[in-house]
């Protein structure tokens, strides 16, 4: 039987967020270059988000690229850039057919033209779906993110369009990149390391996080699903105490 199976539809994360990570390592491991990983990491965003659909998770987030990235080899960026247009020329029919809107967040305006285009094709050709909005993070870093809406604010307060003390948490998060979406109840990270690596810090406050040493490449449906079971064995308590919860 599969993990599947034993999910329990009414108990689901809205919004899971994915740090994929390992792909580098998984193509070490299989003697090739890493870009070879990378490419073989499409495959896993496919399955996970075939396998969002079928659940009905509503919102899907996956870091792709950090703008710390940038700092990589540049020959390892071009590659990517390229396997980005690839994946979202091929992927397109797949979105359409499971009826998924795609969005991106991030410093948008680093990534090359051509790329850039790619993204604005599949964004607006996929606008109206709605059975699950996949947010892909690209040139993307929380505290990018952050400095940029304290930034925003502060320029609406020196302009006198806002006071200081109208300042809160819901106009920082109505600044930041997720404004239109949800924040994530489940964070996945792959290969084994343990750390969110500057991603959806503001975000994660309140998610549950889930660790696995599986590789990106590598992990598939059966994964993911193991990630929501194990999610739904968690009692969330948002400062309350389980008698409060329970009731």
């Amino acid at each position: 039987m599969s993990l599947k199976d034993k999910i329990n539809s009414k108990c689901l994360p809205n919004h899971v967020a994915i740090i994929m990570d390992g792909n580098g390592r998984w193509a070490k491991c299989h003697g090739k270059h890493r870009l070879f990983g990378h490419q073989n990491g499409v495959e896993s965003v496919r399955e996970v988000t075939e396998a969002s659909v079928e659940l009905g998770i509503k919102y899907l987030t996956l870091y792709a690229f950090s703008t710390e990235n940038w700092n990589r080899p540049k020959d390892e960026i071009e590659g990517l850039m390229h396997l980005m247009i690839q994946a979202i020329e091929n992927e397109t029919p797949t979105l359409m057919k499971n009826n998924v809107r795609f969005e991106t967040i991030g410093d948008i305006e680093k990534i090359n033209q051509e790329t850039r285009d790619a993204i604005d094709r599949i964004t607006e050709k996929t606008k109206n779906n709605d059975a699950l909005t996949l947010i892909i993070a690209l040139s993307y870093s929380s505290r990018w993110e952050i400095e940029k809406a304290v930034r925003d604010i502060a320029t609406k307060v020196k302009n006198n369009e806002i006071e200081i003390d109208d300042i809160c948490q819901v106009m920082i998060s109505n600044h930041l990149c997720t404004k239109n979406f949800p924040d994530p109840d489940l964070l996945i990270r792959t290969s084994g390391e343990y750390r969110i690596s500057n991603f959806l810090m503001w975000q994660l406050s309140y998610a549950e996080l889930y660790f696995t040493p599986t590789f990106w490449p590598d992990f598939k449906k059966e994964n993911y699903y193991e990630a929501i079971l194990d999610f739904q064995s968690r009692e969330r308590r948002f400062g309350k105490t389980s008698e409060q919860i329970n009731k």
